[in-house]
């Protein structure tokens, strides 16, 4: 496993990721419904901790989650190991995870697609989506909305920003855009108990119809944009983006919501 390359993400955050980033109810449930519901598992790329992937399996089944960090998968385990549920925990790189199974939900979530810098490394984990998609299938991608981004900087390249996280926790974050490269770079401390931890991390300010680029030639196409996980439309003013796509191949069974498009004609999708 010497060959899978990790960022380090998790050495930094694995011991307070759940603080920042609880499990999100309407998220599960977004993805539970965007599942075929035939028995496939589930397959989430930048599994982490499992914070998805964990609830996801008690509503829609079996889910494999592949991640690069150690640290993190370490989480998971001992999670699992206090409540078992049948999530596997996968070392491996996303961007080139293979595997014969086929997986009626494909989703990599929280802006983990925006930690690759590469554009080309981008369009292999959508290559990677494609190739684990089962017929009838469903691939979901949220990203940081770099209109937000910048919008939260107004207009300033580097600005300071501090989150509450629950009692006694917050997180001070000093930010950094670089528009000439794209990029997003944040510097945190995290503050609990009277106790701090340095971070740091990188993003590559990725535009919606980037990733829609890269679904095509992986051959998927987009189904529906979102700006939440509620389902509401994606204005360009929210701080993610969460983009469905399904297969491009015609003779791919059609998911759930192209039979409801179909008994409801000239419906907004």
């Amino acid at each position: 496993m010497s060959d899978i390359q990790d960022l380090g993400y998790g050495r930094q955050f694995a011991d307070f990721y759940n603080r920042i980033f609880p499990p999100g109810d309407d998220t599960v449930k977004r993805l539970a419904d965007l599942h075929p519901g035939d028995g496939t598992a589930s397959l989430e790329l930048g599994v982490g901790t499992g914070r998805i992937a964990l609830p996801l399996a008690d509503q829609a089944g079996e889910v494999v989650g592949v991640d690069s960090s150690p640290e993190m998968l370490q989480v998971l385990r001992e999670a699992l190991a206090r409540e078992p549920r049948p999530v596997t925990a996968v070392h491996g790189d996303i961007r080139t995870y293979r595997s014969e199974r086929k997986h009626g939900l494909v989703f990599c979530v929280c802006g983990t697609l925006s930690m690759l810098l590469d554009p080309a490394e981008q369009q292999q984990v959508l290559e990677t989506c494609a190739q684990a998609l089962a017929p009838g299938g469903a691939v979901v991608v949220e990203t940081h909305n770099p209109a937000f981004v910048d919008a939260m900087h107004e207009g300033r390249l580097r600005d300071t920003f501090l989150i509450p996280c629950g009692e006694n926790a917050a997180l001070q974050s000093y930010s950094l855009i670089v528009p000439a490269r794209q990029l997003w770079h944040l510097s945190h401390i995290w503050h609990e108990g009277g106790g701090t931890r340095l971070a740091s991390e990188s993003s590559r300010l990725t535009i919606p119809e980037e990733i829609d680029a890269y679904a095509e030639r992986a051959g998927l196409r987009l189904e529906a944009r979102y700006g939440d996980w509620q389902g509401s439309p994606f204005t360009g003013a929210e701080p993610m983006t969460i983009c469905v796509y399904r297969s491009a191949d015609r003779n791919a069974d059609p998911g759930p919501d192209e039979h409801a498009a179909s008994a409801a004609p000239g419906q907004e999708r």
